[in-house]
């Protein structure tokens, strides 16, 4: 209480009640957040007790992070408390979204040991919006499947899932797979890869083949090749050839043999592995030993 009687306070003794610098106080003060009630005889300002209450509010709305506008608009009854809290929260939101990124960004780099280039890159493509990362992988499906309308439904429903965007809330791993995944799909070579693939899907198979039938070859691929392993079938062998019979039957085994050693390209792989750190599926079996038990079958038994 002030030396005249009046309960109000100087600036000095409301820091002392409230814990706040007397500086901190004189900003908000300044402002226009915490106007004085009146002033002394020698014209330095007094507050009373509701602006202690309205200096707690202050500091409140201030270490949630609101600004002086949003503080002023509280505290004028332009909008609640609620109300500029929720449009915080998405503020927040964004703002917690992109030091995610940041963070997932500097750990790649700093794994990598990435020089200052690569750093660029990896940052412009780990910020771009969700829309900039559509054009991206819509891009790279147009080209692959231009003007193949052959092409097994399926297999262009997969390798969209495969190509899912980011995350809105990714990991550090999903962020790094994401970055080289871009970098893959927008390289040429590998689209050419994709496109030759996609070409054999759809060089035999005529209108009446029901969807699905391309991912049924690969499924009973699996199953064949993986007996023939267990049970120690050489691939050059007459018990190989008819396996291949069983599973090709009369199919081009030339262009069947280029469309699997493709497939079992390690960059391929790659793609597949790293589609299903995008998608958070976990670590997906590659089946590598039995599309090169069926590769070097090929190989061996030739035209047969």
């Amino acid at each position: 209480m002030t030396e005249d009687g009046t309960g109000l306070l100087t600036i000095g003794e409301l820091a002392r009640a409230t814990g706040l610098t007397v500086r901190t106080i004189r900003y908000w003060s300044d402002e226009g957040a915490l106007p004085p009630v009146a002033r002394s005889a020698g014209g330095y300002r007094l507050y009373d007790a509701g602006s202690a209450a309205r200096l707690e509010l202050i500091r409140t709305l201030r270490e949630l992070g609101l600004g002086l506008d949003d503080v002023h608009r509280v505290l004028a009854g332009e909008r609640s408390v609620a109300e500029v809290a929720a449009a915080h929260v998405v503020a927040l939101d964004a703002r917690i979204a992109a030091l995610k990124v940041t963070r997932a960004v500097l750990s790649t780099v700093a794994r990598r040991g990435s020089s200052a280039e690569e750093t660029t890159l990896m940052n412009r493509l780990a910020r771009l919006s969700a829309a900039e990362r559509r054009r991206i992988v819509e891009d790279f499906m147009a080209e692959i499947f231009a003007g193949v309308d052959t092409a097994d439904p399926d297999v262009r429903t997969r390798l969209r899932f495969a190509t899912a965007n980011l995350p809105d809330d990714p990991t550090p791993e999903q962020v790094d797979a994401w970055v080289e995944l871009a970098e893959l799909i927008q390289d040429p070579e590998f689209r050419a890869l994709m496109r030759g693939m996609i070409e054999f899907n759809a060089a035999d198979r005529g209108p009446d083949v029901p969807p699905g039938t391309s991912l049924w070859f690969v499924s009973r691929l699996v199953q064949l090749a993986g007996d023939a392993l267990r049970q120690g079938v050489a691939p050059g062998s007459p018990e190989a050839e008819e396996v291949l019979r069983g599973l090709l039957g009369n199919a081009d085994r030339a262009a069947v043999l280029e469309c699997l050693t493709a497939a079992a390209n390690e960059r391929v792989a790659r793609y597949r592995q790293l589609s299903a750190v995008l998608n958070g599926l976990g670590p997906q079996p590659s089946h590598e030993e039995e599309f090169s038990w069926v590769v070097a079958a090929l190989r061996s038994c030739g035209g047969r």
